[in-house]
Protein backbone atom coordinates (compact mmCIF):
# COMPACT_ATOMS: atom_id res chain seq x y z
CA UNK A 1 0.00 0.00 0.00
CA UNK A 2 1.36 3.19 -0.73
CA UNK A 3 2.18 6.08 1.76
CA UNK A 4 -1.43 8.23 0.47
CA UNK A 5 -3.55 5.14 0.97
CA UNK A 6 -1.69 4.01 4.32
CA UNK A 7 -2.72 7.91 5.83
CA UNK A 8 -5.94 7.66 4.62
CA UNK A 9 -6.89 4.42 6.33
CA UNK A 10 -5.19 6.00 9.54
CA UNK A 11 -7.23 9.34 8.70
CA UNK A 12 -10.48 7.51 8.49
CA UNK A 13 -9.61 5.44 11.50
CA UNK A 14 -8.99 8.81 13.49
CA UNK A 15 -12.41 10.82 12.27
CA UNK A 16 -14.57 7.73 13.41
CA UNK A 17 -12.34 7.67 16.58
CA UNK A 18 -13.42 11.51 16.99
CA UNK A 19 -16.74 11.21 15.67
CA UNK A 20 -17.43 8.39 18.16
CA UNK A 21 -15.56 11.40 21.20
CA UNK A 22 -18.42 13.70 20.32
CA UNK A 23 -16.51 15.51 17.26
CA UNK A 24 -18.75 16.69 14.41
CA UNK A 25 -16.39 16.28 11.19
CA UNK A 26 -16.22 19.19 8.78
CA UNK A 27 -13.68 19.29 6.79
CA UNK A 28 -11.13 16.14 5.82
CA UNK A 29 -7.41 17.21 4.02
CA UNK A 30 -8.41 20.79 3.70
CA UNK A 31 -5.19 21.95 1.90
CA UNK A 32 -3.56 25.27 1.82
CA UNK A 33 -0.31 26.40 0.14
CA UNK A 34 1.50 25.53 3.19
CA UNK A 35 0.27 22.74 4.91
CA UNK A 36 -2.72 20.14 4.82
CA UNK A 37 -4.94 20.04 7.85
CA UNK A 38 -6.07 16.23 8.05
CA UNK A 39 -9.07 16.72 10.22
CA UNK A 40 -11.13 19.58 11.03
CA UNK A 41 -14.13 19.20 13.16
CA UNK A 42 -16.43 21.10 15.88
CA UNK A 43 -16.20 19.95 19.56
CA UNK A 44 -18.46 21.98 21.77
CA UNK A 45 -18.19 25.58 20.61
CA UNK A 46 -14.59 24.65 19.49
CA UNK A 47 -13.26 24.83 16.12
CA UNK A 48 -10.93 21.75 15.87
CA UNK A 49 -7.65 21.68 13.70
CA UNK A 50 -6.75 17.92 14.33
CA UNK A 51 -3.65 16.40 13.25
CA UNK A 52 -3.28 12.50 12.54
CA UNK A 53 -0.23 10.72 13.17
CA UNK A 54 0.44 6.94 13.05
CA UNK A 55 3.77 4.74 14.08
CA UNK A 56 3.83 1.25 13.73
CA UNK A 57 6.08 1.06 16.73
CA UNK A 58 7.78 3.15 19.30
CA UNK A 59 11.28 2.79 17.73
CA UNK A 60 11.21 6.62 16.37
CA UNK A 61 8.89 7.81 19.35
CA UNK A 62 5.14 8.21 19.57
CA UNK A 63 3.26 9.82 16.33
CA UNK A 64 2.37 12.53 18.42
CA UNK A 65 5.79 13.20 19.29
CA UNK A 66 6.47 13.75 15.33
CA UNK A 67 4.23 16.84 15.49
CA UNK A 68 7.47 19.29 16.25
CA UNK A 69 7.22 23.05 16.23
CA UNK A 70 8.00 23.65 12.25
CA UNK A 71 4.57 21.15 11.42
CA UNK A 72 2.53 22.91 14.24
CA UNK A 73 3.45 26.13 12.48
CA UNK A 74 2.30 25.67 8.90
CA UNK A 75 -0.74 23.77 10.69
CA UNK A 76 -0.97 27.24 11.94
CA UNK A 77 -0.83 29.14 8.63
CA UNK A 78 -3.47 26.88 6.69
CA UNK A 79 -5.88 26.95 10.10
CA UNK A 80 -5.95 31.09 9.43
CA UNK A 81 -5.99 30.63 5.78
CA UNK A 82 -9.32 28.20 6.56
CA UNK A 83 -10.68 31.02 9.31
CA UNK A 84 -10.52 33.76 6.35
CA UNK A 85 -11.52 31.33 3.38
CA UNK A 86 -14.82 30.15 5.31
CA UNK A 87 -15.20 33.79 7.36
CA UNK A 88 -15.38 31.91 10.64
CA UNK A 89 -17.10 34.98 13.21
CA UNK A 90 -13.92 36.19 15.38
CA UNK A 91 -14.26 35.17 18.50
CA UNK A 92 -14.79 31.23 17.87
CA UNK A 93 -12.63 29.40 19.89
CA UNK A 94 -10.10 27.83 18.33
CA UNK A 95 -8.24 24.11 19.46
CA UNK A 96 -5.17 22.25 17.95
CA UNK A 97 -5.43 18.43 18.67
CA UNK A 98 -3.23 15.88 17.93
CA UNK A 99 -5.05 11.97 17.39
CA UNK A 100 -1.59 9.87 17.89
CA UNK A 101 -2.09 5.92 16.50
CA UNK A 102 0.75 4.04 18.02
CA UNK A 103 0.22 0.34 16.94
CA UNK A 104 -3.46 -0.28 18.03
CA UNK A 105 -3.66 2.23 20.41
CA UNK A 106 -5.40 5.60 19.89
CA UNK A 107 -4.77 8.08 21.91
CA UNK A 108 -6.48 11.92 21.60
CA UNK A 109 -4.12 14.99 22.79
CA UNK A 110 -6.70 18.44 23.30
CA UNK A 111 -4.91 21.42 22.90
CA UNK A 112 -2.26 19.98 22.10
CA UNK A 113 -0.42 23.14 20.94
CA UNK A 114 -1.06 26.25 20.97
CA UNK A 115 -1.25 29.12 17.91
CA UNK A 116 1.82 28.98 16.57
CA UNK A 117 2.67 31.40 13.53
Amino acid sequence: MNKRKTGSSYEELAAGYLEENGYRILVRNFRSRTAEIDIIAMEGRYLVFAEVKQRRNARRGSGAESVDVRKQRRICQAAGWFILKYRIPSGTPVRFDVVSIDGDKITLYRNAFEWNY
